[in-house]
């Protein structure tokens, strides 16, 4: 051990959080109300804390009525309906009602440890129902949080990376830990790991992907690389999920490779048309409402040529949707915007000739599901169809943009890690991403990541103070 004598000891921590997101911090906010000593290890530096928390906007919640920030109710058959239909019955139906449930009325609890709610604002109302949305976003409610910790009595500590679990009879005795200014073991009573994904291991994604993930961006953090999923599967921690299931959407090609964050999301799709490489259309775009269906995009880009896709729109719908963060390509002509996106003007033309001639007359509305479809045409786009014929024309880029993956620890409904056999560890408890695969089988639904890693957080907090007794 480097600086040893500058090193705190925490050999009497009761609760070791590992991770700095909403899950991690919900857990550690929990345990200590309840009168524990807690310490909580953030990876990152503190200006960027809070993985991929930090750049979420709102949450999913059931409710019984509306409130300041919310229009009306969203009851648990409702909710539990709208996940079995993105994930198309992929999930573990205990796990996934233990969260739906367990979010009832959470905002209020969220209130409470510093969490501020807005009303929905253009571009989001479709959600103004389901869903909170942060005053100032996913990084105000991180420094809410944070705040609350701080007055709790939470210990946090940054750039310190969990890098070894020792595990004897079914429990965790330590953890090696490094920081900066060396490493030292950590020797809690319960641990509860809430360290996200692997979505920003690089290498990792090529195992489940192959070449193909040589071209996906990530939208979060950086430093969400899956080692704590790794130690624990190589201690012989059960794992739940598809490697190459996650969250993964359709973002402005031009985004950064790591933590452009929800500003990359283009939210065009459903108003105009998406082409591949090749000048072809190969999805239904007017499937259903944007936030039912942008989480599917992703997949859909990814299975294109060189995953990557082409948006083009007309100015009749460039006021429609929440502006980009990058401007748009712009051109007279679509043989033009072809040119300037690198494909064959003929093929492009050709597309949407036959696009428009499939359209058909109807009464357009952005605002509901207005059935104004093509007809003739595979694929069809089912509504918002019109054709694209009023210069100027518009274009984006798409590129996959992976958010968080559903490979995860198989937990129980205390949040245990179980193991092999299905025996729980007696101390290790998981929350947050590292658990998405209990829940998300494939598909994602707006807001859900913090619902998962609320509920969970908080159950693993109560648990983890719970097996110290």
């Amino acid at each position: 051990m480097s600086n040893k004598k500058d090193l705190p000891d925490y050999h009497s921590t009761d609760v070791l959080v590992i991770g700095g997101g909403n899950a991690a911090l919900t857990a550690a906010m929990t345990a200590r109300e309840l009168g524990v000593k807690v310490t909580l290890l953030e990876v990152s530096p503190s200006d960027v804390r809070g993985g991929n928390s930090r750049h979420t906007r709102n949450i999913r919640y059931i409710h019984e009525k509306g409130n300041d920030f919310l229009t009306g109710p969203y009851l648990e058959e409702e909710c539990f309906n709208d996940l079995m239909m993105v994930t198309k019955g992929k999930t573990i139906e205990k796990m996934a009602r233990l969260v739906i449930h367990g979010s009832y009325n959470v905002g209020d609890w969220m209130i409470e440890h510093g969490c501020r709610f807005q009303p929905a604002m253009r571009g989001t109302l479709h959600l103004s129902r389901t869903n909170a949305f942060f005053r100032g976003g996913g990084k105000a409610l991180i420094n809410a949080y944070h705040a609350t910790c701080e007055r709790l009595g939470v210990e946090v500590l940054y750039e310190a990376e969990a890098l070894d679990i020792s595990i004897e009879d079914g429990a965790c005795t330590e953890v090696r830990v490094r920081r900066p200014d060396g490493e030292f073991t950590v020797r809690p009573k319960a641990v509860i790991i809430a360290s996200g994904g692997y979505q920003g291991n690089r290498s990792w994604l090529r195992e489940a992907w192959g070449s193909m993930a040589d071209n996906f961006l990530t939208r979060g953090t950086p430093y969400d690389k899956g080692r704590m999923l790794k130690v624990m599967m190589e201690k012989g921690a059960k794992t739940v999920g598809d490697p190459t299931q996650g969250h993964c959407v359709a973002i402005d090609g031009r985004a950064p490779l790591f933590d452009g964050g929800i500003v990359t999301r283009l939210d065009c799709v459903p108003f105009g048309i998406v082409l591949n490489k090749n000048g072809k259309r190969f999805y239904n775009e007017g499937e259903e409402f944007w936030p039912k269906r942008y989480a599917i995009w992703g997949r859909l880009v990814a299975g294109q040529p060189e995953q990557i896709g082409y948006v083009f729109i007309d100015s009749k719908s460039i006021d429609l949707f929440m502006p980009s963060v990058f401007p748009p390509l712009k051109a007279d002509t679509v043989e033009e915007m072809a040119e300037l996106m690198q494909l064959d003007p003929g093929a492009v033309k050709q597309t949407i000739e036959e696009f428009n001639a499939a359209t058909r007359p109807g009464n357009f509305n952005s605002n509901e599901l207005d059935g104004m479809g093509t007809e003739g045409i595979d694929p069809p786009k089912t509504n918002w169809a019109r054709p694209l014929d009023t210069p100027p024309y518009y274009g984006y880029t798409l590129r996959p943009g992976i958010t968080f993956t559903y490979l995860s620890l198989a937990i129980n409904e205390h949040t245990r890690v179980l193991q092999q056999d299905d025996t729980p560890y007696k101390n290790i408890f998981a929350a947050g991403e590292v658990t998405s695969g209990n829940v998300l089988g494939q598909g994602y639904m707006a807001g859900f990541g913090m619902t998962i890693g609320t509920v969970f957080g908080r159950i693993a907090g109560r648990e983890a103070v719970s097996c110290l007794k």
